[in-house]
C-alpha cells in the first residue's frame, strides 16, 4: 500500500486530532465481514484505512445496492455521534485491509468540544450523500462499461494499488447486472488493453484510458473528496 493513512483524519488540525487519537484503535477486516446493518445502533465509528467499506442498501427482492464506498478518504458510521440515530444502510467490507475505530461516544464529546472538528464531519456527511446521489445517477444514466470503469478506479485510489481483488459476482452485484454483463464488459476492457482480469483478481494497466471511458460520476466524486481534504490543518 501506498499510503496506511486515513486521509480525513491526517486532515485535522491538531487540536482536533489530540481529541481522537488516544482513543483510536486499529482493526483488521476480511472480505465479507459486515460492520452493521440497517436499523441497528452504532457503538463505533470507523476509519478506514487500507480497508474499502461499501454502503449498501438491501431491496424486497433480496438485491443489494451499492450507495456509496468509502475508503481512506472517509468515516463510516459517524453519523451516530452526531445525531444518534440508528444505521441507514448496510456496511460491508468489499477489500480486506484495516481501520482505526472509536467509540461512538468519544466523537461525540469531540464534536461537542470543537466547532471545527463537527465541520468536517458535517461536510462529509454531505460528500456521502453527493456520492450516493451520483451512484443513483450512474445507475439510471450509464452503460455498464462506463459505470465499472467508474468503480474500478474508485476501488484504485483507495486500495492504493492496481491489483483489485473482485469477483464478478461482487462486481455484479454492486453495478445491479448479470454476471453475465459484467463478464463481457470485463472482457472488452481486457481487449482494449485497460485491464487485466484473472478468477478473483482485476489488474489496471492503463488508468488513463479507463479514465477516458468511465462516467462523469468518477470525477465529480473524485472532486468532491478533494474538497473535503483540502483545509488541512483547518484552524491551527
Amino acid at each position: 500500500m501506498a499510503d496506511k493513512s486515513n486521509l480525513l483524519l491526517t486532515s485535522l488540525s491538531n487540536g482536533d486530532i489530540a481529541l481522537l487519537q488516544n482513543h483510536l484503535r486499529p482493526v483488521q477486516y476480511d472480505p465479507g465481514n459486515v460492520l452493521f446493518e440497517a436499523g441497528e445502533s452504532l457503538s463505533l465509528v470507523w476509519f478506514p484505512t487500507t480497508a474499502i467499506i461499501s454502503l449498501v442498501v438491501g431491496l424486497s427482492s433480496g438485491q443489494m445496492v451499492e450507495s456509496a464506498l468509502v475508503g481512506r478518504d472517509g468515516v463510516v458510521g459517524v453519523s451516530a455521534a452526531m445525531n444518534g440515530r440508528t444505521a441507514l444502510s448496510r456496511a460491508v467490507v468489499q477489500m480486506a485491509g484495516h481501520a482505526l475505530v472509536c467509540d461512538v461516544g468519544v466523537v461525540k464529546s469531540a464534536i461537542s468540544r470543537s466547532l471545527t472538528l463537527s465541520s468536517v464531519f458535517i461536510r462529509h456527511k454531505q460528500t456521502l450523500y453527493a456520492q450516493a446521489q451520483q451512484s443513483t445517477a450512474c445507475m439510471a444514466a450509464d452503460h455498464v462499461e462506463q459505470r465499472l470503469c467508474r468503480w474500478l478506479l474508485r476501488a484504485r485510489d483507495l486500495y492504493g494499488q492496481d491489483e483489485l481483488f473482485l469477483t464478478q459476482d461482487f462486481l455484479a452485484e454492486m453495478l445491479r447486472v448479470r454476471r453475465t454483463s459484467v463478464s463481457a464488459t470485463a472482457s472488452v476492457l481486457q481487449k482494449a488493453n485497460m485491464i487485466e482480469y484473472s478468477r478473483g483478481k482485476i489488474t489496471i494497466v492503463n488508468v488513463q484510458r479507463l479514465r477516458e471511458s468511465s462516467c462523469e460520476c468518477y470525477a465529480a466524486v473524485k472532486a468532491h473528496y478533494s474538497a473535503l481534504h483540502k483545509n488541512k490543518h483547518l484552524g491551527d
